[in-house]
């Protein structure tokens, strides 16, 4: 489309300096898809299949937001968990004056006190490993003095889930085109991650995060794998539910997830990240935007001021998680597609 080639222009470049071999993006207002392309092929090799709009991505970190996010969203309407519930009182182990107030609201503001990770994976395997070895972890800090983004409380978060609804996170969360553990016929068509040398193969179609493959594959961190069109579709439920409209929670709990924290200094939300000019979404959209990004090259940004999702999948992580060139291509390529929509030339969305 003419109106997003400058947009379209930076991820054709940033693939040729090898920035990621592949990209799929979705635009879109509340009313529908304005907007989606894929770019690129699997890998670098010149034989590699091309991207296309069918490609799924390893979603990593977006999946605490679209799964894990929503599905607490929907426990605390359903009255089966609240914010204000203690972790003690949801997880057995985790004990200790330092964190007995800790609530889960403050586990999904990344204000626990937790550390932001650590490989558990390299001595721990499944759930019982896991939530000892972090429910008794000595905290970094004193919970809410601070925000630290921690992949660790939203492990524990899978596991509230999990005894919440009594069925692991994986079965919990079911849209079309997301999925944990995709099936081995999605594989062909899966965006290839990293050249993994502790699990000794090339990642494709099993996810990345490595104490998401020893939490089986499934976690309230990371393992979501999707399309930039099965994103975008989850992306206009949230946008048309912060305008009040039908969305994937009641009105009201959406706007409760979506405010920013008052820890200090944090630019969190609940589960979310909000609008900060320095941030992966550059610096067009407004103060109300919410979003957040995955460590493998993915990123889902929402503004209700503005009526726009901006979708970004890539396997920036192939063959190599050092390459970081993706956070100079991701702040520019939102910035081009606003500059876009701004155009007074502007065509109307499609319906959904």
């Amino acid at each position: 489309m003419t109106q997003f080639a400058q947009a379209a222009g930076l991820l054709e470049k940033a693939i040729a300096a090898h920035a990621f071999p592949a990209a799929s993006v979705e635009v879109g207002r509340a009313a529908g898809m304005a907007w989606r392309a894929a770019f690129g092929r699997l890998t670098y090799a010149e034989d590699a299949p091309r991207a296309t709009e069918e490609t799924l991505f390893d979603l990593a970190s977006l999946t605490k937001v679209i799964a894990t996010t929503t599905l607490i969203m929907q426990a605390v309407d359903a009255g089966t968990l609240s914010l204000t519930d203690c972790v003690a009182d949801r997880l057995s182990g985790w004990r200790g004056l330092d964190r007995q107030a800790v609530t889960v609201a403050d586990l999904l503001e990344h204000a626990s006190g937790l550390t932001a990770y650590l490989p558990f994976f390299r001595d721990h395997h499944g759930r019982g490993e896991f939530e000892r070895a972090i429910c008794t972890l000595p905290l970094e800090y004193t919970p809410r003095t601070r925000s630290i983004y921690s992949d660790l409380g939203f492990i524990l978060l899978g596991f509230i889930l999990e005894d919440v609804n009594r069925t692991p996170v994986a079965q919990q969360f079911e849209y079309e085109g997301l999925r944990f553990n995709p099936p081995r016929e999605w594989r062909e068509r899966t965006a290839p991650t990293e050249l993994d040398l502790w699990r000794g193969r090339l990642l494709q179609g099993e996810v990345h995060d490595e104490n998401t493959w020893a939490l089986g594959g499934a976690a309230g961190h990371a393992g979501l794998f999707g399309t930039a069109a099965a994103t975008g579709t989850f992306a206009r439920l949230v946008l048309r539910g912060l305008n009040g409209g039908r969305s994937v929670a009641g009105t009201e709990t959406l706007a409760r997830f979506t405010r920013k924290s008052s820890v200090p200094g944090s630019s969190r939300a609940l589960g979310w990240d909000t609008m900060l000019t320095t941030s992966s979404c550059g610096t067009r959209l407004s103060p109300r935007a919410i979003g957040h990004t995955g460590f493998t090259g993915t990123s889902l940004w929402i503004d209700p001021e503005q009526d726009l999702y901006i979708v970004l999948l890539t396997n920036r992580v192939h063959p190599t998680r050092e390459n970081n060139a993706i956070q100079l291509v991701r702040r520019a390529f939102h910035d081009s597609v606003i500059g876009a929509l701004r155009d007074p030339a502007i065509n109307q969305p499609r319906s959904s």
